[in-house]
């Protein structure tokens, strides 16, 4: 009954053979030197042992690096010590003393990488659609300056005066006809004499001044006030008759009492009456001459003053070429 339990009834126990556990682990272990030696040859080792030792960095450096990725370092001996201790490990764990092993060198360590500072790139210059517009400055016109008068009034007053010399000399010689100082016989003498005195051009030029001075101070003004304002030329000229007469005596070989009685003598002097007539009437007449040529100034005067204002008004003009 037992036997016939035990081959019918109850389980056989079936014990797993040691061989085949040591087999194995010989199995694990060929693999393991295999690849150790796929890795890593005696001709290397040797080979590493003849090169010179690299210099150790120093302790505070920090250590070099490259940037190259592991899959383009095969030679790299930190590489091929990682993929054999991958492949140890997946077959014994013996193999992990050999990984922790300090690397052999097989070439020169890569140094740091150097910054190299990019060139200067200058900008790219501006094309004309994306210039600015500069401000154009024009130059305003400047105001017309008023024309004068006086220069033509000492013009005229030269006219004039010329003319006082004139009539003056003759008044001079009708009255050295009615004294009976001068005669038909005489008459070129004395005239010439007269032409050379003191007593002739004295009033002359100081009629002549006076008119200049009036034209002057008048300017461009109406013949009005030349009629009104002559009266004072005339009275210059009435006292360039006696300034003459004090000149031909002369004066500086007078005396005092002497020089007093010459200008008694010639204050209502008909020769000094007419100095003052002449005076006024030419003034009058040459003046309004003046007058007429300061009328047509202040025209001028005005028309370039208008144009200004419509220069100013239309603005700077664009001319195009």
């Amino acid at each position: 009954m037992s036997d016939a339990k035990s081959s019918y009834g109850e389980p056989v126990d079936e014990s797993t053979p040691v061989d085949d556990v040591v087999g194995r682990a010989h199995e694990g272990l060929a693999e393991a030197e295999a690849a150790q030696r796929d890795a890593v040859t005696p001709a290397e080792l040797d080979e590493a042992a003849a090169a010179p030792e690299a210099p150790a960095p120093a302790a505070a450096s920090a250590p070099a690096t490259d940037n190259t990725p592991w899959y383009d370092r095969p030679d790299d001996p930190d590489v091929v010590a990682a993929s054999t201790a991958g492949a140890a490990s997946a077959s014994s764990p013996s193999t992990e003393a050999w990984v922790d092993a300090e690397p052999v060198a097989s070439g020169p360590i890569a140094s740091e990488p150097t910054y190299v500072e990019p060139a200067y790139v200058a900008p790219a210059v501006a094309t004309a659609a994306t210039v600015a517009p500069q401000p154009i400055f024009v130059q305003a016109p400047e105001a017309p300056r008023p024309r004068g008068n006086r220069g033509a009034a000492g013009a005229i007053g030269l006219l004039a005066a010329v003319a006082f010399a004139v009539l003056y000399l003759g008044v001079w010689l009708a009255l050295g006809f009615v004294t009976g100082d001068v005669t038909s016989s005489t008459i070129a003498d004395k005239a010439l004499a007269a032409a050379t005195s003191w007593a002739l051009w004295v009033p002359v030029v100081v009629f002549f001044i006076a008119f200049w001075l009036l034209g002057a101070v008048l300017n461009r003004a109406r013949w009005g006030h030349w009629v009104i304002f002559g009266l004072l030329v005339g009275v210059a000229s009435y006292g360039g008759h006696i300034l003459g007469q004090l000149f031909q005596a002369p004066f500086w070989n007078l005396t005092a009492r002497e020089g007093a009685n010459l200008v008694d003598a010639q204050m209502f002097a008909p020769l000094a009456i007419a100095a003052f007539v002449i005076g006024r009437e030419l003034t009058i007449w040459f003046g309004a001459w003046v007058s007429a040529r300061g009328k047509r100034v202040t025209e001028i005067n005005n028309e370039a003053q208008r144009e200004y204002e419509r220069t100013l008004e239309a603005g700077p003009q664009l001319v195009r070429a």
